[in-house]
């Protein structure tokens, strides 16, 4: 699945329980169309004891949002991306505006 959001955007959850919420992308998983965004959809993890964790114990993290339910925000305000030339190059842009976003 391709999608027009990256690593590190500003995005707001436009469905599901955390409706309304902005948060930073921390990854995406292109292959299932999901994505971890920060702050949003927490769930708690039960663990082991391990090298890494030694006391083991419940721990709060970030689940897997779907990019359908997400929106870029610009400006503060939700928008949608698309794609134009500038100057050679292929930029993304705020469809709402028509500002370059990088």
């Amino acid at each position: 699945m391709t999608t027009k959001l990256k690593k590190g955007d500003l995005v707001k959850v436009i469905a599901g329980k955390d409706k309304g919420k902005e948060g930073k992308i921390l990854s995406i998983n292109k292959k299932d169309g999901t994505a971890l965004v920060e702050g949003v959809n927490m769930i708690t993890k039960h663990t082991k004891p391990s090298a890494a964790n030694q006391n083991g114990g419940i721990i709060h993290q970030e689940g897997a949002v779907d990019l359908s339910n997400l929106m870029f925000v610009y400006k503060g305000k939700a928008t949608r991306i698309g794609y134009a030339m500038k100057d050679d190059k292929k930029v993304r842009v705020a469809k709402s505006t028509g500002d370059v976003i990088d």
